[in-house]
């Protein structure tokens, strides 16, 4: 979930770590005031909940351990009984997660993620912006399955654009800008859209379509933000590799070497065989059980996942070596749960309440300009879309919607704003690491493409993307 291992750092750091969420403990349940509306046991889980996103930010152990620890301590002295503390594991929405990643993991397994990659880099890689947009594109079509951008963008994409990068001997250093350098940057930020574009697109957006449909009882469909997500999403995905080429051109405009290198490795692999044609049947049909059918996403999605072992293209042994998917759901599920109890607990509600009285005069209007941009910039301070979701979602809406903003505009303003805020750094979601860890593109450049991207987003989705949603009468 944090692309920075605890592994990797320092003793200094964690002991430093370990320290700082018991103070954060003590300070909210001993020197916050605490609102009457809200019992001493809800302060309490409103301290475990606050020094878990620290937590999940500072990474003293991996998310997983952590959450766990919290959901006990929950059950301890955060007024949960042991059962309640556990019921996000048994959330539909927990399984939503473990299925797709199921079917992410066939496929991956199956070579069909690549083979659609190079179909598109094949197609429309004559060019430097063509790869990009082809690599865009490919992604695109994972999101709409594939909940992890890190298993999509870390394991498909990246090694391709690392290939076609070496394939004009672009390297990091002097070379890196014959055409590395713009396809590092260019296809990161194509991605960040992708994951803002669909319910699946990003781990923790059905996490932000749980606490909409419980928090403020507007529910969120696979359907309805894949509906919601496309027209700004096309919009942001030609606009935004065109852009780059200038903020960071390639010296290579012409790649006809690319295309050809698709296409060899396509050769290489052959024709479709057995699993890959299944594979592609039951994403066919897995979306269109979520587009069309009346039944639960997470029961279409299981049975996908159902059918993948039924035909052996997935083995039982494949699903429980899924370490990333287990992991997912221990803390996604300890996660849910917590952010549940809280709203039972009447947080967000008394939280609402002192903003309100706090600006009396402000309309929803200047509130909701203010929260969208304060969320978005905020996320310089999180290295996990996840700990973003939950420290200001449930917050920040509460706010607004007790300021009497349109509900829907709060919940897809929030939740799509803040998968296109991970453009911003280096470590805004876990795939960043990984394609600046390449080595082509500097801190300085990285961050300022970020930034300028960041504007043109915030323009696209704040002018074409609220008018869409108001012609959807989402508000």
């Amino acid at each position: 979930m944090d692309p920075r291992s605890s592994q990797t750092q320092s003793a200094p750091h964690k002991l430093l770590s370990w320290a700082f969420l018991p103070l954060i403990y003590g300070i909210i349940v001993f020197l916050v005031p605490r609102p009457p509306s809200v019992n001493p046991a809800g302060w309490r889980l409103l301290g475990i909940f606050v020094a878990t996103i620290a937590g999940l930010i500072l990474q003293p152990i991996p998310g997983g351990a952590l959450v766990l620890i919290a959901v006990i301590l929950a059950a301890l002295c955060g007024g949960l009984s042991i059962a309640h503390a556990l019921g996000g594991f048994s959330d539909s929405v927990v399984w939503l997660v473990m299925a797709a990643f199921f079917i992410s993991n066939a496929l991956i397994k199956t070579g069909l993620a690549r083979r659609i990659a190079l179909l598109f880099v094949r197609t429309i890689g004559q060019s430097s912006l063509g790869v990009c947009y082809a690599l865009a594109l490919t992604d695109l079509v994972l999101a709409s399955i594939i909940p992890s951008n890190a298993a999509r963008s870390g394991g498909v994409v990246l090694p391709i654009v690392r290939s076609i990068a070496e394939l004009y001997d672009s390297r990091p250093g002097e070379t890196a800008a014959r055409i590395g350098g713009f396809l590092m940057t260019g296809v990161y930020q194509s991605i960040c859209v992708t994951a803002a574009m669909f319910l699946t697109g990003q781990a923790s957006n059905p996490l932000a379509a749980q606490i909409a449909a419980t928090t403020f009882h507007f529910p969120v469909t696979w359907a309805s933000w894949f509906v919601a997500g496309l027209v700004p999403g096309m919009v942001s995905l030609a606009i935004i590799p065109w852009l780059v080429s200038y903020l960071n051109p390639p010296a290579i405009r012409n790649t006809p070497e690319a295309a050809a290198f698709a296409g060899d490795e396509l050769r290489r692999m052959g024709p479709m065989d057995r699993n890959q044609y299944i594979v592609l049947a039951i994403f066919v049909s897995v979306c269109g059980l979520w587009i069309f059918s009346p039944l639960d996403i997470a029961l279409s999605a299981l049975l996908g996942a159902g059918a993948l072992l039924l035909a052996r293209v997935l083995s039982w042994s494949d699903v429980t070596r899924d370490h990333t998917a287990w992991d997912i759901f221990v803390w996604y599920g300890g996660l849910l749960q917590l952010g549940k109890s809280l709203n039972e607990a009447g947080i967000t509600q008394a939280f609402a309440g002192a903003v309100g009285s706090a600006f009396p005069a402000a309309g929803w209007l200047t509130l909701f300009v203010a929260a969208i941009l304060l969320n978005f910039y905020a996320h310089y301070g999180f290295a996990s879309i996840t700990a973003h979701i939950l420290a200001m979602f449930p917050a920040f809406g509460a706010v607004l919607v007790a300021k009497g903003a349109p509900v829907g505009l709060v919940v897809f303003g929030l939740a799509c704003f803040t998968n296109l805020s991970a453009g911003l750094t280096n470590y805004g979601t876990t795939p960043s690491p990984m394609f600046y860890s390449q080595g082509y593109v500097t801190f300085e450049k990285w961050w300022k493409i970020g930034f300028l991207i960041s504007l043109v987003n915030i323009a696209i989705w704040g002018t074409i993307g609220f008018a869409w949603w108001k012609l959807l009468k989402i508000w």
